[in-house]
């Protein structure tokens, strides 16, 4: 048994830290100090929970609220464009995500996109103003959650609790353990937010400030 605690704790010094950058850039001229209302309208691409998009979306709405920003929460949107029928898959596209922004009556909206949501994480983020479809502001990260070792790990330590929950069918618990663990050590969501947000602060850096 001490043998493999040792094993974890080799495993453990084994695990990848999560890593990520981002950048961004803004359109010349342009005065963003008439900017005051933003409308996070959604979160696209490789991420599909519901709870993990207003987790996403709330991380850019206190990066958005640090610039002076007035942003309209995800959730709220959602609901408006879900009374005027407006369908979430539309909002691919810089035009219509602009039309979204007018049902919503707010000047500018903000899109995030994640075409990549495993190991490794993609995403990009954009200002749109609603009266002409330009993009005022775009910002892109990427991040390594260092998912595979995290589920090694998961799945080591799962079968040694198994193995300890009855001597006499050990075989079989330290399986079961072993299956728990790495489901457990696949579940990413404390890491994976953290390095999210990291990133969500990266890109949005250089976003200019409304005041």
């Amino acid at each position: 048994m001490k043998i493999a605690f040792l094993s974890i704790l080799t495993l453990t010094s084994l695990i990848l830290v999560g890593c990520s950058q981002g950048e961004s850039y803004a359109q010349v001229g342009y005065d963003f100090t008439q900017v005051e209302k933003v409308a996070v309208i959604d979160v696209v691409g490789a991420v599909k929970n519901e709870g993990v998009k207003n987790q996403i979306s709330d991380f850019f709405v206190m990066e958005l609220l640090k610039k002076g920003y007035a942003p309209v929460e995800r959730q709220q949107v959602q609901a408006l464009l879900n009374e005027q029928d407006f369908q979430a898959s539309a909002l691919t596209s810089t035009e219509n995500a602009a039309q979204a922004g007018k049902l919503l009556n707010v000047p500018v909206v903000f899109i995030i996109n994640i075409p990549n949501y495993d190991e490794e994480i993609n995403m990009t983020a954009k200002m749109i103003d609603v009266e002409d479809g330009t993009i005022l502001w775009m910002g892109s990260g990427t991040g390594n959650t260092g998912k595979t070792a995290a589920t090694i790990l998961g799945a080591v330590g799962g079968a040694i609790a198994g193995a300890q929950m009855s001597d006499s069918h050990s075989g079989a618990a330290g399986v079961a353990g072993g299956i728990l663990g790495g489901v457990a050590g696949n579940v990413l969501a404390p890491q994976a937010a953290q390095l999210i947000r990291d990133m969500t602060g990266k890109i949005c850096k250089t976003l200019p400030k409304r005041m």
